[in-house]
């Protein structure tokens, strides 16, 4: 199976998944439902709940099993990018190729069904399907990895740095926190699902880290290269609010080294899985030489 195949089976699942969680919960009005469903079903890669699903495959788990945590991770990262979108944030009003959340159904309720999707994550996680130490450190987990030590404290750098130039640590905080914390909770919470062990863990954690540090890159680099059309979200963006970026901090060519680096080392760090890290490893040149 290729990377892009692993990718869609996994997000065919997750989708599937996500509709039966949303679907169960009663909501006091149509609308905050209908955003809810707007924003995280129909779009995106399904990057981050693909990583739950394949670091718990490596350790030894039912994929499958993790669905609940993978859906938690997914939700968690649709919310964050309904409020990154919001006019108080970056104000932009495309999203994965249609109108962002707030432009469709206004700020509003953009910003309750963004709250509704972040709760939901966690009622989420404590699905019975795994057992309940599991389902506790899944919770503490991604709490921290979207709280104020990670995505929350990466989104306020974000902010604070508009309109000035930040050396390389700050530009680097900024994005462990905004991307890289939540991409290394869904590694880890895999490897919660499979219940696996400390050197698991830390080698899908490390993988992790390196793939969320070109990720973020190489999305720079993409800001810089594509147009809107190409990318589903409005091009160009960070140049016109002014924001330090790889691109602007080290040029054009020295990111895509930077990005091919990190490519490397993420692979690397897959080492203690012999093969069964082939597809994950895969899966980290799609996401370096991706044009979306």
């Amino acid at each position: 199976m290729t990377a892009y195949e692993m990718l869609s089976e996994n997000a065919a699942l997750v989708e599937d998944a996500l509709k039966q969680y949303i679907a169960q919960q009663s909501s006091l009005t149509q609308v905050l439902t209908d955003a809810m469903r707007y924003s995280v079903l129909d779009g995106g890669k399904r990057v981050r709940p693909t990583l739950t699903m394949e670091c718990c495959r490596i350790c030894g788990g039912e994929s499958k099993k993790a669905l609940p945590f993978a859906c938690g991770v997914e939700m968690i990262h649709s919310y964050s990018l309904i409020h990154d979108d919001l006019p108080c944030m970056d104000n932009d009003l495309m999203r994965r190729g249609k109108p962002s959340t707030h432009a469709k159904y206004g700020e509003a309720t953009a910003l309750l069904a963004g709250d509704a999707l972040l709760t939901l994550a966690f009622d989420v996680l404590c699905d019975p399907i795994n057992p309940p130490e599991a389902s506790v450190e899944a919770v503490r987990e991604l709490s921290q990895a979207a709280g104020y030590q990670g995505m929350v404290g990466g989104q306020i750098i974000d902010l604070e740095s508009e309109n000035k130039s930040v050396d390389a640590q700050t530009l680097r905080a900024m994005h462990a926190g905004k991307t890289g914390a939540l991409i290394a909770a869904a590694a880890s919470l895999g490897v919660i699902a499979a219940r696996g062990n400390g050197v698991q863990l830390e080698a899908c954690r490390q993988y992790a880290l390196h793939l969320g540090l070109m990720f973020q890159i190489t999305d720079d680099i993409l800001d810089a290269t594509a147009d809107s059309s190409a990318l589903g979200k409005t091009a160009g963006k960070d140049l016109k609010q002014h924001k330090s970026t790889y691109v602007t901090l080290y040029g054009l060519e020295e990111a895509r080294k930077m990005a091919e680096k990190q490519t490397d080392l993420a692979i690397e760090a897959l080492h203690p899985f012999g093969q069964k890290g082939q597809q994950l490893a895969d899966l980290a040149h799609l996401l370096c030489n991706r044009n979306q």
